[in-house]
């Protein structure tokens, strides 16, 4: 009798064999598309400058996302975007540009080397992004973007901070002159660089809107905020600005009551008037997206087609580093950096950080749709400065705290930043991204 060939049995041999194949070519064709991906453009050799072990960073020249490096098989990767906001501080022996004696304009609680600060190991450490490189500060190319044009810092006293460190960055290129004073230096000072014609101001302005804040000498304990209206004084010269960066926030968290219009919205901390207790989150958005309408307001204002792009940069919420009592030794005593993952940032500081972040967001896209001649930026300096414990003038804020010996009491500075010191890194952030966005 003849073999008998069952039609289903070849069939299931048919089956087995193409399943065999596909498993074969699938790895071979992987393979195939990982060595030559079918979109890769093309791209120019590695720079020659470019050192053999630096495959993992870029220049800060490259911050585009996607930007394509060569790595050590010469295969085609993808860089990752620069984000100046993601990195570690590094130790780095290069002196400061400046000092407590070179630069005029440190405000004297900020100058903790003259005021005896014992330890020296706070101005030795460089912010390092984590995938680019950021270039140390270039006074002559900061002037140069500001050339014929008026920067104006507006907030708090944290604006000032970065303002001061901005002009004793700058003098050691070219000598700022004081052109302006309405005799609180510290509330709307201007500076012109002359051989720039280049104008740097301060506007005190806590809340961005118009505001009363609170004073324990005139027996008022709590702010008064009126959220819906901007702070006149800074909006009434914006026509005059180029450049304006907003940074605020630490005047949020005490008593307040809030007002939209004549009507009392709300409160924070401050029971005594029997409102709705809203929290200074809510209220800090509104002040922040207040404050961006008001430009965004004032660029349509001009008919949208004002002759220059203005340029506004929000800085982000820079934490505070209190450990204990503000009037007792110890407040803020760290020598170093915290590393990576250290220690977790507080909830607060978070969530400020994230409602700007946010604002700004909207505010860009809203100006991106309108095609106005402005652009709305974000500073992020949130996490940097919250890794620097280190930078705080402390007790050091008043000369010579413990000449006498120690004390009991002792006042603390842990909110603002000695000079020189960490805030200094924002400014060189400041700059790149300056860079960046006038390319844009």
């Amino acid at each position: 009798m003849g073999t008998t060939h069952h039609p289903r049995h070849s069939h299931f041999l048919t089956k087995k064999l193409i399943t065999w194949a596909l498993y074969a070519l699938i790895p071979l064709a992987l393979l195939h598309f990982y060595l030559f991906p079918l979109f890769s453009p093309h791209h120019p050799s590695p720079s020659p400058h470019h050192s053999q072990n630096s495959t993992h960073t870029i220049s800060s020249s490259h911050q585009a996302t996607g930007a394509a490096r060569t790595d050590e098989f010469g295969l085609i990767r993808r860089r990752q975007r620069c984000d100046y906001a993601e990195g570690r501080w590094v130790r780095d022996a290069a002196e400061p540009l400046y000092n407590g004696t070179s630069c005029r304009t440190i405000k004297d609680s900020r100058n903790c080397m003259a005021h005896g600060r014992p330890d020296t190991g706070y101005l030795y450490w460089r912010w390092k992004p984590k995938h680019c490189t950021l270039p140390p500060f270039d006074p002559a190319s900061f002037l140069t973007l500001l050339k014929n044009t008026h920067l104006a810092m507006i907030g708090d006293s944290l604006a000032r901070n970065q303002l001061e460190s901005l002009l004793c960055l700058l003098a050691t290129s070219s000598r700022p002159e004081l052109v302006y004073s309405d005799g609180e230096v510290d509330k709307f000072p201007r500076w012109v660089f002359l051989e720039y014609n280049a104008t740097v101001s301060a506007f005190w302005s806590p809340f961005l809107v118009r505001g009363v804040e609170r004073t324990g000498a005139a027996g008022q304990t709590h702010n008064v905020l009126y959220l819906d209206s901007a702070d006149a004084r800074w909006a009434s010269e914006l026509d005059k600005m180029d450049t304006v960066l907003f940074c605020v926030g630490h005047w949020f968290v005490y008593p307040s009551v809030y007002y939209e219009g004549d009507a009392v919205l709300g409160t924070h901390h401050f029971p005594e008037l029997n409102h709705t207790e809203i929290g200074f989150f809510a209220a800090f958005r509104m002040a922040i997206r207040r404050a961006l309408r008001e430009v965004v307001d004032a660029q349509n204002r001009s008919g949208g087609g004002a002759e220059k792009e203005k340029l506004v940069v929000v800085t982000t919420f820079p934490p505070a580093h209190f450990e204990g009592e503000w009037d007792k030794a110890g407040a803020c005593p760290k020598k170093e950096p915290f590393g990576e993952g250290e220690k977790e940032m507080d909830y607060t500081d978070k969530e400020m950080r994230k409602i700007e972040v946010e604002e700004v967001a909207a505010a860009s896209a809203a100006v991106a749709e309108r095609g106005a001649m402005l652009k709305i930026k974000v500073l992020d300096v949130t996490e940097l400065a919250w890794m620097r414990p280190d930078g705080h003038p402390g007790p050091y804020m008043h000369p010579n705290p413990f000449a006498e010996g120690p004390k009991k009491r002792v006042q603390n500075d842990c909110v603002h930043w000695c000079l020189p010191g960490p805030v200094d890194a924002w400014n060189e952030i400041l700059l790149e991204r300056m860079k960046k966005w006038k390319e844009e």
